[in-house]
């Protein structure tokens, strides 16, 4: 339950905070640090008002010391933890980079998640971005399936950390097990910058995880 609006929510849309032992509030993505925990909606928006209305101290029935920047913590947190799941979905052969390998990822369809680096030039995002709302003849998309979740704001750097390879500029996460816990990744984090709800996978279309830094 939100401890804000006291919802009862899946909770994969929620994130838990517990007080450290020196009295700082910390959040918990995997829920599993010790000590009386709490909840709240995962958007930025609620952790901004629940410090605005003390609700930390409340709900965790102790004087606490909230950090200013609690809601870029957990955008951080939010992006290591996506960031890392592409380095799964990598190593499980899910995820493909380079222009040609995403671009037939697109038009075969099997390509779940489009992944633009900050350093990408316009006309490439924008070749790609025809291949993946490439139409058949029935007006489904290339392969008959939805069209891929759109992210942007992450560096070449850091894209290529995850994927193992240098100079990373363009991206896409294929259809597997490993790709589905970075869907999850992601949605979790495009509720928490824009207020989205939470959809399934393969119902995602044109969306943008944009970088807070």
């Amino acid at each position: 339950m939100c401890a804000l609006s006291r919802q009862v929510l899946p909770e994969g849309e929620l994130i838990r905070f517990v007080a450290a032992p020196d009295g700082h509030v910390v959040p918990d993505l995997k829920a599993r640090l010790p000590g009386r925990g709490m909840w709240l909606e995962g958007r930025r928006e609620v952790i901004a008002e629940a410090m605005k209305r003390k609700v930390f101290a409340r709900a965790l029935k102790q004087d606490v010391s909230v950090p200013e920047g609690l809601a870029d913590d957990v955008a951080g947190l939010l992006r290591t933890q996506l960031l890392g799941r592409l380095g799964l979905a990598a190593r499980a052969r899910q995820a493909v980079s380079g222009f040609a390998k995403v671009e037939a990822a697109l038009k075969s369809g099997e390509a779940i998640a489009l992944l633009h680096a900050e350093e990408a030039a316009e006309d490439g995002k924008s070749k790609l971005a025809y291949a993946a709302r490439a139409k058949e003849s029935d007006g489904k998309t290339a392969g008959g399936r939805a069209e891929p979740l759109l992210m942007a704001g992450f560096t070449s750097a850091e894209l290529g950390l995850a994927l193992g390879r240098p100079h990373v500029i363009h991206a896409a996460v294929l259809r597997g097990a490993a790709a589905d816990t970075f869907i999850g990744a992601a949605l979790r984090s495009l509720q928490f910058e824009t207020g989205r709800s939470q959809r399934p996978p393969g119902h995602e279309t044109d969306n943008h995880i944009a970088s807070r830094r």
